[in-house]
């Protein structure tokens, strides 16, 4: 069971490794890093759904926060990639702001070009004018080197696919419901989104106070 860390854990990662990225040897490859991690804590990409994304997959014109066109997802036995349209909830518009106005066009002139990849790599392509896609598991390997420096008591442990979990966590405490939730991540069945619920040991004591504030707003509205 890939049960995540807790939001303050989380919290703790992610601001050390954003406030480390000036004064990382190498600030493309760290700040990429970071974005594609930031990925899959906000929206629960999986890995190889955010390797494959090109310029052109970001639409700022769809929805209140504009969505990304995941191409590549995981479909079922035999049926090949699953497309879906992933809201840029959570946070993520703001992080697409920040990777496309402040980092992206800094790895070479490609970042103009819609079919050029989102997350590069720093070596160009031989035969088309563009950079190199980044590979899965140079990504793994910054999430790795990064828990190991700013979040030690889960370094070996924080996966991609943890981060997953924890998005569905953590969007789930947050009231979004499961089915909303089949969605974001790209399941084809309730149940395995339900796997992915890990919820804090105080939820039940939570509901119930939540619930019972609902009922006193109605009341001292007159409802």
């Amino acid at each position: 069971v890939r049960v995540p860390p807790s939001e303050a854990e989380v919290d703790e990662l992610f601001g050390r490794w954003r406030s480390s990225l000036v004064d990382a040897r190498k600030y493309l490859p760290a700040a990429r890093d970071y974005f594609a991690a930031s990925l899959w804590r906000r929206l629960g990409l999986r890995i190889n759904e955010t390797v494959m994304l090109d310029l052109r997959d970001w639409r700022p014109d769809l929805g209140e926060f504009g969505k990304l066109h995941v191409r590549h997802g995981k479909g079922g036995r035999g049926r090949g990639p699953k497309a879906r349209l992933v809201p840029a909830i959570n946070g993520a518009a703001e992080l697409m702001d920040w990777w496309l106005g402040d980092v992206r066009h800094q790895f070479g002139t490609d970042w103009s070009d819609p079919d050029a990849p989102l997350l590069p790599s720093e070596r160009h392509d031989p035969v088309l004018p563009r950079c190199r896609r980044v590979g899965a598991g140079a990504l793994r390997q910054g999430l790795v080197r990064q828990t190991a420096r700013s979040l030690p008591a889960w370094s070996g442990r924080l996966t991609p696919h943890v981060l997953r979990h924890f998005c569905a966590s953590s969007l789930y405490g947050s009231g979004m419901d499961l089915k909303a939730l089949q969605e974001l991540l790209g399941h084809e069945w309730l149940s395995t989104t339900s796997g992915y619920i890990h919820v804090r040991s105080d939820h039940i004591e939570r509901a119930w106070v939540d619930a019972n504030r609902r009922v006193e707003d109605r009341l001292a509205n007159g409802g």
